[in-house]
């Protein structure tokens, strides 16, 4: 019974963090403040999306604010030209269709981006994304190019009016974690995790390398697509600048690295923090000082802490544990320990 204890303390643990945030609104029900919510959780789901390949794989992703965009792009197009759907609670009912877009749309392009490895991998999903943010300014016909898209107005006004969004974009960010969680309790988690830890190795074993990264760039993909069509309805107006933006990938990416990449946990906790740091201090300081206290930050971690807060966090705790019994400190651990490849054909 004493081994299950800490699996009952972490399901505890998310039992009252969901409480709190389906109460939240209540307690806190301010507009500005729910906005602040409403995006953290966004950069909740879309961290824990890049973890699944990026963090688990090693596989550095710059490319998720295009799959972002294709599920805007999508569910802005099916509720203009196919559905003529008004505002509401109706068109959150496509919010799934609109990841499932952005998944095929990502079969494609990680059969090819994923032949590739590291800083190469990178440039390639960096130039997925240019290549969709031009298409969708270009293809004006479709897309509205540069003028837009426009979605159905919501007919919720004042106070009300971010609550339903803030719900949905709840309901996508728990969905994500637990798409995350359920990866890396799988065998196409360990073998993500040996891809990080040895690639050549992995598929020397028979591991089958390029199908489980495929697996998690389709899966990161679907989570941001449905991201991307709360967002899109939420601002009831998109432009491909802003909706495939690069600054969303690295946000992504940063909040990843900053709670611990390859970590369940890491990458929320990265995205409770910095996020609404970032908007604290965009509106309330200068924005070329706000730019420096926001580098300053990850200097901080980069040198204190490199491999994230919650790693580094739990490394400090088991090495006090270790004085207190008086027991030899063993050396550091690799980032997240992953399992060898061998373990991983086991």
């Amino acid at each position: 019974m004493t081994g299950s204890r800490p699996g009952w303390a972490k399901l505890r643990g998310c039992v009252v963090a969901l409480a709190f945030c389906l109460a939240f609104p209540t307690l806190f029900p301010g507009s500005g403040v729910l906005n602040i919510a409403l995006l953290t959780l966004m950069y909740v789901a879309l961290a824990s999306s890049w973890n699944i390949l990026g963090g688990f794989a090693g596989y550095i992703s710059l490319g998720v604010s295009a799959f972002f965009g294709i599920g805007a792009y999508s569910m802005g197009l099916i509720l203009e030209h196919l559905i003529h759907m008004s505002g509401g609670y109706g068109p959150f009912a496509l919010v799934p269709l609109a990841g499932l877009i952005a998944a095929v749309v990502a079969i494609p392009l990680g059969w090819v981006a994923l032949r590739t490895r590291h800083a190469v991998f990178a440039t390639a999903t960096i130039a997925i994304m240019f290549v969709f943010q031009l298409l969708a300014t270009n293809l004006s016909g479709i897309t509205g190019g540069s003028a837009g898209l426009g979605y159905p107005v919501p007919t919720w006004t004042g106070d009300f009016y971010d609550k339903p969004f803030y719900y949905a974009m709840l309901v996508v960010a728990v969905v994500g974690v637990i798409i995350a969680w359920m990866v890396r309790r799988s065998g196409v988690g360990l073998g993500l995790l040996a891809i990080r830890d040895d690639e050549d190795k992995a598929e020397a074993i028979g591991v089958p390398t390029w199908s489980y990264k495929l697996v998690a760039f389709v899966l990161s993909a679907f989570v941001a697509g449905m991201v991307g069509a709360v967002y899109g309805y939420y601002t009831t107006y998109i432009y491909p600048q802003f909706v495939i933006d690069p600054l969303i990938s690295i946000g992504a990416a940063l909040m990843a690295f900053l709670g611990g990449s390859g970590t369940l946990v890491g990458p929320v906790l990265g995205a409770l923090i910095l996020e609404p740091a970032q908007l604290e201090l965009g509106f309330h300081v200068n924005g070329q000082i706000y730019l420096i206290l926001y580098g300053a930050v990850f200097l901080f971690v980069i040198l204190l802490m490199p491999r994230g807060i919650v790693p580094s966090v739990g490394a400090l705790i088991d090495s006090r544990r270790a004085r207190r019994r008086g027991a030899p400190l063993a050396a550091p651990p690799p980032t997240q320990q992953p399992p060898t490849a061998e373990a991983v054909a086991r």
